[in-house]
């Protein structure tokens, strides 16, 4: 019985996770798909496969990202943020199961598959599940966090597997295990965050989008979107080929080593992300571009010269520079898009930027058969450098409108 003048009783409900739960559970997921990158040595020993397929099981993967953002990206504005969350864990999941039962290149490539729709899916609900769990006054340090959880999981998946491939048993066993582990904590956090889409249909029909970017948005969203291509395809090349590099022509064959150097493009990137804070998109963006070509010039350094501090500072400066104009693109991109287009924008940006890791590391792929690792590399690193130095010039002439 209440006492008359006693003030009701209130039931605590339980603290939901808020947006730092939402980017663990994106970092964790995005781990996943980098983490077989320190091994790709080990299965080449195993299954007696090139350098090519190497790229060939990468560019799965980029393809697996692109499909499900294009027919996908905005999903979880109709659907809600939650599911979709799951789905891509979920998928992940499979993918784990598929390097843990390879023995032959078709569960390599269909773990590749499984791990690029997973990204696919979360690189664009995981960002916006992120800036919208935030509240108004820390929407800057959710973008930091959106951002930083997108590349310091990329970062932290070849680190892990690296170090567990080379200081505990079964090195091909272990980082899978672990990481599905890792996946069923980041499913239980996404059933415990709220549901920031007010009029959600949970089982609403998949309708494929295509690439769509509004009207108004396309002004930003273009230049945002050249400087992303730009700075993925660096990443690309880290991920895919550094570990043939470090093995074939530098003579490490530590898998912790090979982890560390592919770990620290990204922590280049989180580095610039987390620099990038208080400078404005417009600068922002060429500066990047122009750190980029200075990390590009290190890492074609390091090949000429076979020099594995070279190739760190390379991917250190590299990473940095793409840090800051991935964070100020993406930054820009999704406070000019309008919440009920916001994930389907925001897809579309990363269909462009996984389309620069993708694409440009197959044909580095295929010309390792003629020029061989540097041949290939240093060829790469040129390209790159033109195409990085044109994006930041157009973005000096043509920089984005405020949004």
């Amino acid at each position: 019985m209440t006492r008359i003048g006693a003030a009701p009783s209130r039931t605590r409900r339980p603290r939901r996770p808020g947006y730092a739960g939402a980017g663990a559970v994106f970092a964790i997921g995005m781990a996943g798909t980098t983490l077989p990158t320190p091994l790709y040595g080990l299965y080449q020993q195993e299954l007696g496969f090139s350098d090519l397929t190497v790229t060939l099981v990468f560019a799965a993967y980029a393809v697996g990202v692109i499909f499900t953002l294009l027919v996908a990206g905005g999903y979880s504005d109709v659907t809600g943020r939650r599911p979709v969350l799951l789905y891509a864990l979920g998928l992940g999941a499979l993918s784990a199961v598929c390097f843990l039962l390879v023995g032959g290149l078709p569960l390599l490539f269909a773990g590749r598959v499984l791990s690029g729709f997973s990204a696919g899916l979360l690189s664009g609900v995981g960002t916006v599940a992120v800036l919208e769990l935030a509240p108004p006054e820390q929407k800057a340090r959710a973008g930091l966090v959106a951002t930083a959880a997108n590349m310091g999981g990329l970062g932290c998946g070849p680190l892990l597997a690296g170090i567990l491939a080379e200081y505990a048993p079964a090195p091909l066993v272990l980082p899978f295990v672990t990481h599905l582990v890792l996946l069923a904590v980041a499913a239980a956090v996404v059933l415990a965050l709220p549901e920031t889409v007010g009029d959600a249909r949970r089982w609403a029909p998949l309708r494929p989008q295509g690439l769509s970017v509004p009207a108004s948005v396309r002004g930003v969203f273009v230049p945002c979107a050249l400087a992303a291509f730009a700075g993925f395809a660096l990443l690309g090349l880290f991920t895919s080929l550094a570990p043939s590099f470090l093995a074939e022509t530098l003579g490490v064959h530590n898998h912790a080593v090979v982890g560390l150097v592919v770990f620290s493009v990204f922590l280049g990137s989180t580095l610039g992300q987390w620099l990038v804070g208080h400078i404005p998109v417009a600068r922002a963006l060429p500066l990047g571009c122009l750190i980029l070509v200075a990390g590009l010039l290190l890492v074609a350094a390091s090949l000429w010269t076979e020099s594995l501090a070279l190739l760190v500072a390379g991917a250190l400066g590299g990473g940095l520079g793409q840090g800051v104009a991935f964070r100020a693109g993406l930054s820009a991109v999704g406070d000019a898009a309008p919440p009920a287009h916001r994930g389907a924008t925001i897809s579309s940006f990363f269909v462009v930027a996984y389309t620069g890791i993708s694409l440009p590391v197959v044909g580095v792929g295929a010309l390792t058969l003629w020029l061989g690792l540097v041949g290939a590399g240093l060829t790469f690193s040129a390209c790159a450098i033109v195409v990085t130095g044109a994006t930041g010039l157009y973005l000096l002439r043509h920089r984005p409108p405020a949004s």
